[in-house]
């Protein structure tokens, strides 16, 4: 049986060793083996267009016209979003925006309010 760590994130038993880091193949979560769980468990680190930390529960501003896929809607510049959540992707920001409705928006396109 391997003594390997578990993945702190999503618990998985198939993690392996590459180097100096421990890897999670199922969530893709990486961490070093100095690092205990509770240190891998600190969150996601999400900055703003101007490099402010974004945290849960935030409110921020649309810095740029968005168009919205599959639609003909557009989130103008100025729009203020309120109570993000941060999730993992590409899209890190998840909102609901007033007037359009549910959507993932990336931080690189809004400043904290």
């Amino acid at each position: 049986m391997s003594d390997l760590p578990h993945c702190p994130k999503c618990q998985s038993t198939y993690t392996y060793e590459d180097r100096n880091l421990f890897v999670c193949p199922e969530c893709g979560h990486e961490w070093s083996a100095q690092q205990g769980a509770s240190d891998a468990d600190d969150g996601l680190v999400i900055k703003d267009a101007n490099g402010n930390l974004l945290a849960d529960g935030d409110t921020v501003t649309v810095i740029k016209d968005l168009k919205v896929k599959g639609s003909s809607l557009v989130v103008k510049v100025g729009t203020k979003v309120k109570n993000i959540r941060l999730v993992e992707g590409d899209h890190d920001i998840d909102c609901k925006v007033d007037g359009i409705g549910p959507m993932k928006l990336k931080s690189e396109f809004v400043k904290k309010a």
